[in-house]
């Protein structure tokens, strides 16, 4: 395919204008179009599509730059330019490691990509194996969560653009940091949508919680599939990226016999092979279906992983006693323990939130524990809150070090959000920049609707137009140097530590996890071979039965933990590590 072919079926006419130059272009079979042998090559040229004899250019589907905004021409861009120094970073695949997730435009005062290099020492001091980007494909405005965009082959400008997402992966490999990008493939965001003028890339009356699902079943949704696929396999083969995070899996509508989550587990196998290094697929999903994660050989769809919002939700309502909404299932230590045991606490039980019933159990013998992506916090739990506040405003610092020792020393891949680990203050709430007045104070005014009827006060609620929403999303830095902040840091520092020496909390079989607790007590004990996890979730002291004599102390988040022949007595709040020196 040539720099200017475009599949545009729906048009009738269709002229390339670049470099201020109008050039006609000719149909060909399959609804693909043509530009002439007389068109300019090469990158930094700027162009677009008139068709239908307007006189208005619009941006390519396929586009790699759109350095004006998304309304504006598109630029050629030169993957292949880029010198890679990346050639001693080997993947190790998704095996557990600590995962990162990252949003650019907050994470520092500055918001690009090159801002975010000068903090990978940091990130590789940590401990973390992959970064997880939010979505960087080019949306309207200047900043907002990502899930707006609606150029997927394009980098947003205001993060860089596309050659400093490649310095960006590069300087990551070179620190032993893997990449994750996390792309969306359900919908295209409210502004700067132009493919309808193109193609059927949308089912129009087939919508989902974020606007019109893509064709991915209906007439000509073969080239819709391709344009999704090959995007892809952009991300691996020209940005190196190492695993892509699939944003709300279960919002892709498609009742073709081979799903399109199982053609992405192939290609991705297919591109693995031919570049021979590791790539995988995280399914963001809320369907609690083992499918997608288990093996294609068995009629699964064949990622490597998927999230599990159950763990977070048994630790959330565990650590601060909401109960609102969907936590509340999951108002017990004994919630916990299942979801620790059996991966999902929702596997064919009554959902009151869904008021149906809801999941599927796992089998132990196609699903690793590994393949459970799982977090304390993440952009969506924080951010879909009124006022986006972390846990941090609700816990204290021993509370902090649970969520801690639960996510890391347990036994699904862990996940943080940007500046957990030393218990940022920062909200992050919801924020946009939508340029057109009308639709910013729509979003603004759905979103105060929203949560007026979930029962906030709308004080509370943030203005995501505001600029100053979007500010006091940025990390404050110098937090994590302050002694209550430094503690918390090093306690993460310690445990991902554990996680990679201590081969007891990288096992990949669930019938390793045993799991005990007291839901009058509030103590759980999580067991894999010789390595015992002990919390308590109360404030009074508890004794947990445990023969522990002669146990090595690995961890510790409290002072007074007192260790017996036959029992371990935790203060209040205490997190505990042991290796134990008999079965």
């Amino acid at each position: 395919m040539s720099t200017f072919d475009v599949w545009a079926p729906r048009a009738e006419s269709l002229i390339l204008t670049a470099n201020g130059t109008d050039y006609p272009m000719s149909a060909s079979t399959g609804g693909w179009w043509h530009a002439p042998a007389e068109a300019p090559s090469g990158p930094g040229i700027d162009y677009g599509y008139k068709v239908n004899g307007s006189t208005t250019a619009v941006p390519d589907p396929r586009s790699r730059r759109q350095p004006d905004g998304v309304h504006a021409l598109s630029r050629t861009f030169d993957p292949a330019a880029h010198d890679w120094q990346d050639a001693g970073w080997s993947s190790p695949g998704m095996d557990g490691g600590v995962i990162y997730e990252m949003h650019l435009g907050t994470f520092t005062r500055e918001g690009t990509l090159d801002a975010a290099i000068e903090r990978l020492d940091y990130l590789a001091d940590l401990g973390v194996r992959y970064i997880e980007l939010l979505p960087v494909n080019a949306f309207n405005g200047t900043h907002n969560w990502g899930y707006d965009g609606v150029l997927w082959y394009a980098v947003q400008e205001t993060y860089g653009g596309p050659a400093a997402y490649q310095r960006f992966v590069d300087a990551a490999h070179q620190r032993g940091l893997g990449v994750i990008q996390d792309v969306v493939y359900n919908h295209l965001g409210p502004s700067g949508n132009y493919l309808g003028q193109f193609g059927p890339y949308l089912t129009e009356g087939l919508s989902n919680t974020w606007g019109d699902s893509l064709n991915l079943d209906g007439p000509a949704s073969d080239e819709v599939r391709r344009y999704v696929v090959e995007n892809l396999l952009m991300w691996f083969r020209d940005y190196h990226v190492d695993g892509l995070r699939l944003d709300a899996v279960h919002a892709l509508h498609d009742e073709r016999a081979v799903h399109i989550l199982e053609e992405f587990a192939a290609e991705t196998d297919a591109c693995a092979a031919e570049l021979g290094k590791p790539l995988f697929l995280i399914a963001e999903s809320d369907l609690n279906n083992p499918r997608l994660i288990e093996a294609r050989s068995v009629n699964g769809y064949g990622l490597a992983g998927q999230w599990s919002d159950d763990f977070h939700h048994a630790v959330h309502v565990n650590l601060t006693g909401e109960t609102e909404g969907y936590y509340a299932d999951f108002n017990s230590v004994g919630a916990l323990a299942k979801v620790l045991k059996e991966g999902f606490f929702h596997n064919g039980t009554y959902s009151s939130f869904r008021e149906r019933s809801h999941g599927r159990r796992l089998d132990a013998d196609r699903v690793s524990p590994l393949q459970l992506v799982v977090c304390a916090q993440n952009h969506d739990q924080i951010g879909n809150r009124a006022a986006g506040d972390r846990i941090s405003a609700a816990l204290n610092p021993a509370q902090l070090a649970q969520a801690a020792v639960l996510t890391i020393a347990g036994p699904f891949t862990p996940m943080l959000f940007m500046g957990e680990e030393y218990g940022a203050t920062t909200p992050w709430p919801f924020f946009t920049s939508h340029p057109e007045p009308e639709l910013g104070r729509a979003t603004a005014e759905g979103r105060l609707r929203e949560f007026e009827r979930m029962g906030w006060d709308p004080d509370a609620v943030p203005n995501p137009q505001d600029p100053a929403t979007f500010e006091s999303a940025k990390l404050d830095w110098a937090e994590s140097e302050k002694p209550e902040h430094r503690q918390l840091l090093e306690t993460y520092r310690e445990l991902i530590r554990l996680r990679a020496t201590e081969p007891d909390l990288n096992t990949r079989d669930f019938r390793s996890i045993e799991v005990e607790f007291d839901e009058a007590a509030r103590w759980l004990l999580l067991r894999r071979g010789r390595t015992a996890v002990l919390l308590n979730f109360g404030a009074a002291e508890c004794e947990v039965p445990l023969a522990a004599g002669g146990a090595q102390v690995l961890l510790s988040t409290v002072d007074g933990v007192r260790t017996g022949t036959d029992t371990v007595t935790l203060p209040g709040h205490a997190s505990l590590i042991l290796s134990l020196t008999a079965g």
